[in-house]
């Protein structure tokens, strides 16, 4: 099954609508420029606390998804902890995706 949550990103990637990286991604969060985070389940602890500290306070939603080759891949790289989706219509349309695969 092709995962559709990274094929999201990648359309996003492709319209120049990702911040990758932990600086590109904290810059984004921090600016208002991001409308959804997304942490890779293979980020060390002090990342995910860092970004998931950071968007609450930002009020930007966040996810634990994906290993880092796969969010790398999607973004166009070899590996990302972290990344930052700007666009809020392609932010929402992953969120429902992440809906459907991540259990609450």
């Amino acid at each position: 099954m092709r995962d559709s949550v990274l094929s999201l990103v990648g359309i996003a990637k492709k319209a120049d609508r990702v911040a990758s990286g932990e600086f590109q991604t904290e810059s984004a969060v921090k600016s208002g420029k991001a409308s959804l985070v997304i942490i890779s389940r293979e980020a060390s602890g002090n990342t995910r606390k860092k970004f998931q500290n950071m968007c609450s306070f930002y009020q930007v939603p966040a996810y634990l998804y994906g290993t880092r080759e796969a969010l790398g891949a999607a973004s166009g790289s070899e590996f990302k902890a972290v990344l930052a989706v700007l666009d809020a219509g392609l932010a929402r349309a992953i969120e429902k995706k992440l809906a459907q695969v991540i259990p609450e």
